[in-house]
């Protein structure tokens, strides 16, 4: 049977990879509402609250951010 360890925890780079995905979200966001310009009722109504919910994990990814940066900074 093989021997089969889980990969060390790699942190290093996860600030700059959370970043990458908050500027993605906040494009994406972007876009989302230059669409609306054209979208009615129902339609609309979806895009706006998925960007709520864009908004919401931007700042889940932030939090994310400070709490890496910190520990990174503990292991420096």
């Amino acid at each position: 049977m093989a021997n089969n360890r889980p990969k060390p925890d790699n942190r290093s780079d996860n600030v700059e990879k959370l970043q990458k995905m908050v500027h993605d979200t906040i494009e994406n966001m972007e876009a989302a509402e230059e669409s609306m310009q054209f979208a009615e009722g129902e339609q609309k109504a979806q895009i706006e609250r998925k960007n709520e919910r864009r908004r919401e994990s931007i700042e889940g990814m932030r939090e994310e951010i400070k709490d890496e940066a910190a520990q990174q900074n503990k292991q420096s």
